[in-house]
């Protein structure tokens, strides 16, 4: 097995998750760097970049690298989701808050774009070629910088829209706290506190569904995930007449079947991982 170094300190718990399972996926395949390039077509830098969680990856990339690994693509694109959503907000984040100069900017956005081997990828590159290359580097920034934007207003907007609009009782202003402390480490498994109980306390607030235990809309729970926010995914599910099991804060193969049942009456990918689009499904 590989010996990865430590990811940055400063990366999103959900960014954290995703450079994760790719990497237990490259070591489970006995690929070497260098081999997984030539199985993917991304260059061995681009996934030095990402597997040291530099760079995010291409949505494309993560479905190479779960055929090269033999795995269902369907959990690891639901994960790259979430770790794509935290990845804008900390690029516009640091966008607004210094300008760099031009020509870093430029060095800075070919530097994040994949690196895609070509059949003569060994042989010697023409003055023609490497213009191509430059022009098509180019654009896809461009690209990349439109849809950044594009999804920055699109989230500040859906934001104002949902804010409450009548102030909370003293104890839900407490609990929403507590929610958005543990979405921010929902990458990590836990275990409740012995002698934990939870209970569902079903109200609707804003045209939304709560049960008491958490008011999060993004927190990414899986089999083997455990806390409030399990047991109030939980009493949702009961509430939708759907049997998670007990109330009981633990994610296991019950409560994973009751989210697909809902994620399949919604529309939704069904993979049992509840991430933002299934808490709406469940709160709605």
């Amino acid at each position: 097995m590989s010996r990865w170094a430590a990811l940055p300190a400063e990366l999103d718990p959900r960014v954290r998750q995703l450079v994760v399972r790719l990497r237990r996926l490259k070591d489970h395949s006995g690929l070497s760097l260098r081999q997984l390039a030539a199985r993917t077509g991304y260059s061995q830098k681009s996934w030095e970049r990402y597997l040291g969680g530099r760079s995010l990856p291409p949505r494309e990339a993560v479905e190479a690298l779960a055929r090269v690994g033999g795995e269902e693509p369907t959990r690891l694109l639901a994960l790259h989701e979430v770790a794509t959503e935290a990845w804008g907000k900390r690029r516009g984040a640091a966008t607004s808050a210094a300008q760099a100069p031009v020509p870093e900017a430029e060095a800075e956005a070919e530097a994040t774009q994949p690196e895609i081997l070509s059949a003569d990828a060994t042989g010697t590159r023409s003055p023609g070629r490497s213009l191509r290359v430059a022009l098509v580097a180019g654009a896809v920034a461009l690209v990349l910088a439109v849809s950044t934007a594009v999804f920055l207003v699109v989230r500040l907007t859906d934001d104002h829209e949902e804010r409450p609009t009548a102030p909370l009782a003293a104890t839900t202003t407490s609990a929403s706290a507590s929610a958005s402390t543990s979405a921010s480490a929902s990458a990590s498994r836990s275990t409740p506190p012995e002698g934990a109980t939870y209970t569902c306390r079903i109200e609707r607030i804003d045209g939304r569904w709560y049960a008491g235990n958490s008011r999060t809309q993004d927190a990414v729970l899986a089999d083997g995930h455990a806390g409030p926010q399990v047991a109030e995914a939980q009493c949702l599910l009961r509430r939708a007449g759907i049997s998670p099991g007990g109330i009981d804060g633990i994610f296991g193969p019950m409560t994973e079947r009751a989210v697909k049942q809902v994620q399949k009456r919604a529309g939704l990918v069904v993979d049992g991982i509840v991430g933002p689009h299934t808490w709406k499904a469940l709160r709605g």
